[in-house]
């Protein structure tokens, strides 16, 4: 076991921040909010991307190298840990509107880099064990439906119109939010019922409803044991969580569409249809989530040895400051399509960019 594996700790500060956040009131229930999404952006403008890849070598005992996922598997009890400790310190009396913005927002970070992000990672390996910490972990969001729809529709039909995660050119993030959220869910609907058809099972094996119904669970539960408005505050939280999951789809496939053949079906998704970001601190806050281009040439590949590929379509800066410039959609707009533009005009396979 090498040092390699402990760079992946420093999400964990966000961890950290959070517990002061639920501790204290006042600045310090925004830290990790700031840093996320202040000082991280901040540095991210003044440093170089790095394009370098693992050797076969490295590569080869990163794959083996179980501390990558056991850094996965801690995040879980963690993120319970802090869940718990966000919704009893609304008990702590005097609290200004302030700490309890503070507090969400912070939640809602924590839903979202790890609640969601993590079990993105988790829900594409093949382990049952893994899975079910995926489902867990999206729980705390309250998107379990993204494990089915993700894996069995988004990475079939990414980059074309018929995935509700895919955004469209001229598609800002306000409009995409409703579409994506919406369609999502429907999409998670079609796949499950389908599966149930396809393999005989009965209704209660339908994956969907196993999903709704604990989820349900989990809101009663909070809504016993604490009460209906601490109950508010984490619905917020986890709808900023899955706010934060649809902005990164959002940015990683913005105005980028796969060709159809003439057999009808959709070309391989090759790097070219995702943006990738280079960026080292987003890279590590998110576990290489930015190096999205090579994640949907190969699914199958973990974190820890996702590649840089020459041809993919690379953004600014990493995918925090990213996310802030998709709320400002004219500066957007202006920034993406003059790089897709440029990519017309310089890259073999930019015709399968479109611009309308």
């Amino acid at each position: 076991m090498g040092i390699r594996p402990f760079k992946y700790i420093s999400p964990f500060l966000l961890f950290v921040g959070a517990y002061f956040a639920f501790q204290k009131t006042g600045f310090l229930t925004f830290v990790s909010v700031l840093y996320g999404f202040g000082l991280i952006p901040f540095i991210e403008l003044f440093l170089k991307p790095r394009e370098s890849n693992l050797s076969v070598a490295e590569e080869e005992l990163a794959k083996a190298d179980k501390t990558y996922d056991y850094i996965l598997y801690a995040i879980v009890p963690i993120q319970y840990f802090l869940l718990f400790q966000f919704l009893i310190s609304f008990q702590q009396p005097g609290l200004t509107w302030i700490d309890i913005t503070g507090r969400i927002l912070t939640m809602g970070l924590l839903c979202g880099v790890f609640g969601i992000n993590v079990a993105h990672e988790l829900g594409h390996r093949v382990n049952k064990a893994e899975q079910w910490m995926a489902k867990a972990l999206l729980l705390t969001s309250q998107y379990i439906h993204f494990f089915i729809e993700h894996n069995k529709g988004h990475h079939k039909n990414v980059a074309t119109h018929e995935d509700p995660s895919s955004a469209r050119l001229n598609e800002s993030v306000f409009a995409f939010y409703p579409r994506t959220i919406i369609f999502s869910y429907i999409s998670a609907w079609k796949i499950a019922n389908e599966e149930v058809k396809k393999k005989g099972k009965n209704i209660l094996q339908n994956e969907m409803l196993q999903a709704q119904l604990l989820q349900l669970f989990f809101i009663v539960l909070i809504y016993f044991v604490f009460n209906a408005t601490v109950l508010l505050y984490y619905l917020a939280a986890a709808f900023m969580g899955i706010l934060l999951l649809e902005c990164v789809n959002y940015i990683e496939h913005y105005g980028l569409s796969r060709q159809k053949k003439e057999s009808g079906l959709y070309e391989r998704t090759m790097p070219h249809h995702s943006w990738n970001s280079n960026h080292v601190i987003g890279r590590l806050m998110l576990f290489e989530l930015s190096r999205h281009s090579d994640h949907h040439y190969m699914a199958s590949r973990k974190y820890q040895v996702l590649r840089h590929h020459d041809d993919s379509p690379q953004m600014h800066t990493g995918y925090p400051g990213m996310m802030l410039l998709a709320h400002i959609p004219p500066l957007w707009f202006w920034i993406m399509h003059r790089n897709i533009r440029r990519l017309q005009k310089t890259e073999p396979t930019s015709n399968r960019i479109a611009l309308s």
